[in-house]
């Protein structure tokens, strides 16, 4: 553990190209830098580099058989880093990238077996921030970058959250504004037949169903050997706090709620976002919106405030099993996994 982290702001030309530079050289001489993407902040390190991405498992206390998702500078950049590029693959970028959308593929040699914690498939992204597209360009080589938290940690989607988990164990965060979608990037695993969502996101498998005009599973684990993918733990994106999730009719129903989960436990906190309960104090009290983007963008800033205030009960009211909420439930119910 050393000196807190410097934190870079990007607000003018000036500043971005500072920043840009800065967290390249870093980035050149095999050092870890917290970048932001579209989705959450991320550790990034070269990903062709195995004692840079070594690094980031350290920092993060990431366990070796999760693997980190290449971010890359458009197409040209992800088929170095696969060993095959199908149809599949160039319909979804056409459609997707960049943007929060992650393709598993066969990794080419060029990326190290730490990064795909030992398997044969690497997931490749073309993120849509354009901090980090420019960084990725002025190194020249990819990135390995998964969420910039301690691991099974909440992600962060500011670089006050980054600082606040990891700002003692890395030389610069790059300070990009607030995440625009706040939850992590769908993956789909483009090696299986017919093809799979591995980590649902805000784009959901009807989306890519519809471009590749082909069957599209669901799913939210591997069927065996090493995990092609992150966010396939159980528990995951987890605050401090014990989260429960419910659902309710009216105030008198949740007091019956809180009442079986909230014993012993003074500091609670409600997210609601349709069954608002009225009448509760409003400081335990916290109304996301109803619209699934939006809520996304809300729900992990939420999260961490809840943390920073020692919250130890999190009701959240259970949101829609349709397409467009399916990230949402995923990541709230890892949240909620007992570990």
């Amino acid at each position: 553990m050393g000196a807190m982290a410097e934190i870079l702001p990007t607000h003018t030309p000036a500043l971005f190209r500072a920043a840009v530079k800065a967290a390249a050289d870093l980035l050149a001489a095999g050092e870890v830098v917290a970048l932001p993407t579209e989705t959450v902040y991320g550790l990034a390190a070269n990903a062709m580099d195995p004692e840079a991405v070594a690094r980031i498992y350290a920092i993060k206390g990431r366990p070796s058989h999760n693997p980190i998702i290449v971010h890359v500078d458009g197409v040209t950049m992800a088929k170095r880093c696969v060993a095959a590029w199908p149809e599949a693959a160039q319909k979804l970028a056409d459609a997707f990238w960049p943007g929060p959308i992650t393709f598993v593929l066969p990794k080419s040699d060029l990326i190290p077996s730490i990064v795909s914690a030992g398997g044969d498939t690497v997931g490749v992204r073309w993120p849509g921030h354009p901090i980090m597209r420019e960084v990725i360009k002025a190194c020249g080589f990819p990135l390995a970058a998964p969420s910039a938290n301690p691991s099974n940690g909440l992600s962060p989607t500011n670089a006050q959250h980054v600082r606040k988990g990891l700002g003692d164990r890395l030389p610069l965060i790059v300070d990009g504004g607030q995440a625009q979608i706040g939850i992590e990037s769908t993956v789909v695993d483009l090696t299986a037949t017919p093809v799979r969502i591995l980590r649902p996101g805000l784009i959901h498998e009807e989306s890519v169903a519809a471009v590749l005009n082909a069957k599209v599973e669901a799913v939210g684990a591997n069927d065996a050997g090493s995990l092609r993918s992150p966010g396939l733990l159980l528990k995951h994106y987890s605050p401090a706090a014990k989260v429960v999730i419910r659902s309710w009719k009216d105030r008198l129903e949740l007091s019956k709620e809180l009442e079986g989960h909230a014993d012993g436990r003074e500091c609670w906190r409600v997210l609601a976002h349709t069954n608002v309960p009225l009448g509760m104090d409003n400081s335990k009290v916290c109304v996301l919106p109803h619209d699934p983007e939006a809520f996304a963008r809300a729900l992990y800033a939420e999260l961490h405030r809840c943390d920073e205030e020692g919250v130890e009960l999190i009701v959240v009211e259970e949101v829609a099993d349709t397409p467009e909420w399916r990230g949402i439930r995923d990541r709230l119910q890892r949240a909620a996994a007992e570990g």
